[in-house]
C-alpha cells in the first residue's frame, strides 16, 4: 500500500469516526431538566389565583395549595367559606408525623364553624370518570388499573369512576371514623412516601404547589401519631387566604404544565426512562406520584 493510500484510509477512518462521536452527542437523549427548560410558553397555564389557599405560617413561611374543586366540590367549598371569613387564623399545626402527614385545624375543637358551611358533608373519596381530561400514563399502578394527571392532580381510574391519589405534597381533610365527619376545618398534607393505602378513604382537597419545605421540615410530634404533647411546641398560623382575597402585590403568581402538552408527554417518558449520564439501567416506568405536573412562577 502506499504512503498515499494509507495517508487516504487513516483520513477516512478519522473523519468516520469524528461523524460517529457527532451522531452519539446528537442523539444523547434530553435529561427531565433539560425538557422542562426547552418547553415553550404555550404548554404552560396560569393558575387563577382564586383556585389557591394561601397559608401564611408562623415566622413568615407561606404555603400556596391548588384546590380540586373537580374532585370535592362540597369540601373545597367549605375551605373557601372557611378561608373568606378569616376562620383559619390563628390556629396551628398539631401534628407531625415522621414520613407521613403534617396537619392542621383547631387543637381544641372549640371553634364554633359558620353557618354556612356544611358540617358533615358526603364522603367525596371519588367521582364519575367523564368529563375529566386524564392524561393517563402507560405505567403499571399498584392500586389501580389505570392513573394518570388531570391539571395539577394525580388521578387513578377504574371503571367509571376516578379518584385523586395520595402523593408527596397532596392535601386532604382529617377526619374521625365515620366518612362524613371532615368538614374542612381539618387539613393535613403527605410529607412522606405516597400513602396509597389512604385513597377513596379520606377527601383529597388539593395540592401543594409552593413552601412545601416549610411543612416537611417541621419538628416531628412525639405523641401518638405525630401530634404535639404541648401547646408551645405547634406552630401557630398566622392567617388562611384565597390568593384573589390578598392584595394584587401579594398574589401569587404560578404556572402549571398542561399534561396534553408535548412538552409533558415527553418529560414524563424522560423521567421513567433516565438515560443519563449516571443512569445504567433505566426503570422503564413510573410511578404517577413522580409525574405530577410541574408549576412554577409565572417569568417576569
Amino acid at each position: 500500500m502506499s504512503r498515499l493510500v494509507r495517508l487516504l484510509a487513516g483520513l477516512l477512518v478519522a473523519a468516520s469516526s469524528l461523524w460517529t462521536a457527532a451522531e452519539a452527542a446528537s442523539s444523547t437523549p434530553a435529561t427531565p431538566t433539560a425538557i422542562l427548560a426547552a418547553a415553550p410558553t404555550a404548554d404552560w397555564v396560569a393558575i387563577d389565583p382564586a383556585d389557591l389557599l394561601v397559608v401564611d405560617l408562623q415566622g413568615g413561611a407561606r404555603v400556596v395549595i391548588a384546590l380540586a374543586d373537580a374532585f370535592a366540590p362540597i369540601h373545597v367549598a367549605n375551605m373557601r367559606r372557611l378561608a373568606h371569613e378569616h376562620w383559619y387564623d390563628e390556629l396551628a399545626v398539631e401534628r407531625v408525623q415522621d414520613n407521613y402527614v403534617t396537619q392542621w385545624g383547631d387543637p381544641d375543637g372549640k371553634k364554633r364553624l359558620p353557618g354556612d358551611v356544611v358540617q358533615t358533608p358526603p364522603a367525596e373519596y371519588e367521582r364519575p370518570a367523564a368529563g375529566l381530561q386524564l392524561q393517563p400514563l402507560p405505567y403499571r399502578d399498584t392500586y389501580a388499573p389505570e392513573v394518570g394527571v388531570v391539571s395539577a392532580f394525580p388521578v387513578a381510574k377504574q371503571g367509571g369512576s376516578a379518584w385523586l391519589t395520595h402523593c408527596y405534597g397532596m392535601v386532604g381533610v382529617g377526619r374521625d371514623l365515620t366518612p362524613d365527619t371532615g368538614s374542612g376545618a381539618e387539613l393535613y398534607a403527605v410529607i412522606g412516601q405516597p400513602i396509597r393505602a389512604l385513597d377513596r378513604n379520606i377527601a383529597l382537597v388539593g395540592r401543594v404547589v409552593g413552601g412545601m419545605e416549610a411543612l416537611s421540615s417541621l419538628p416531628r410530634g412525639t405523641g401518638d401519631l405525630g401530634f404535639y404533647t404541648e401547646a408551645g411546641q405547634r406552630r401557630s398560623i398566622r392567617q388562611v387566604r384565597l390568593g384573589s382575597d390578598l392584595p394584587a402585590a401579594e398574589q401569587p403568581r404560578l404556572q402549571r404544565l398542561r399534561p396534553d402538552s408535548p412538552t409533558y408527554r415527553a418529560w414524563a417518558q424522560a423521567r421513567a426512562n433516565r438515560q443519563d449520564s449516571f443512569f445504567l439501567r433505566p426503570a422503564g416506568a413510573v410511578d404517577v406520584c413522580n409525574v405530577l405536573p410541574p408549576v412554577r412562577s409565572q417569568p417576569q
